[in-house]
């Protein structure tokens, strides 16, 4: 399923995250008028707010085989407040941290959610780097990093039940199959809900494999290569 238009996107928010909508609305409006001010995104795709970014981000609790688990969330580079804000917003019992290195989007990111009457929104003006020792139940990030190097940068911030929703348009699949076989995870894409071509990497990390396995791992794929060519 696809959904390909404005009224199509608010027609499924609506159904399902009613209680949200005034909250959204809001978040649309004071989008629409700091644009204005700074670069949050691109004009055209305000012409699609809804689909292009609302709808975009809200899918997020819905793609995925696997259940959101309640819990604290983390949203790494959240810049205009996709997914964060929104996800704050259809969940207001569930604490959501956003983080962003700059200024003017943090204080966008604080204005937004005290606009949208949102108490459970803690915005963190850091590297994510920088963030320090502390663990979440849902990470999400868009538009963030390579897969290879966001999980350098947040492996940290997960446990094995952790659960990893990371939108990565059409790029989806192949930064999956090319990520390092250090990591141990269970990762899979699912397809997004408003771009045919867009995927969604979900799934848990385990951790790094101690250097000793991943050598025998690597070393065993090489010999299949080999073997295979006789």
């Amino acid at each position: 399923m696809s959904i390909a238009s404005e009224q199509d996107a608010r027609e499924w928010l609506a159904a399902r995250h009613a209680d949200a909508m005034a909250r959204l609305d809001v978040l649309v409006g004071a989008l629409r008028e700091e644009n204005e001010r700074q670069n949050l995104v691109s004009r055209p795709s305000l012409d699609a707010v809804w689909q292009r970014h609302i709808l975009d981000s809200a899918q997020l609790l819905h793609v995925s085989r696997e259940t959101v688990s309640p819990g604290p969330w983390l949203d790494l580079g959240s810049g205009a407040g996709f997914p964060g804000l929104v996800i704050a917003a259809l969940e207001p019992e569930r604490p959501v941290t956003l983080v962003d290195s700059r200024r003017l989007r943090t204080e966008w990111l604080a204005r937004a959610a005290t606009l949208m009457g949102l108490g459970n929104v803690e915005v963190v003006l850091a590297r994510a780097e920088d963030l320090g020792e502390r663990q979440w139940h849902v990470i999400s990030a868009r538009a963030f990093a390579p897969l290879d190097r966001l999980l350098e940068i947040a492996a940290g911030f997960s446990t094995p039940e952790t659960l990893w929703l990371l939108p990565k348009g059409a790029k989806a699949q192949h930064e999956l199959d090319t990520l390092g076989a250090e990591w141990n995870r269970t990762f899979h894409v699912e397809q997004s809900l408003t771009d045919p071509s867009a995927g969604i990497i979900v799934g848990y990390l385990q951790g790094r494999l101690p250097r000793q396995a991943e050598t025998r791992r690597t070393g065993k794929t090489a010999l299949r290569k080999r073997g295979s060519g006789r």
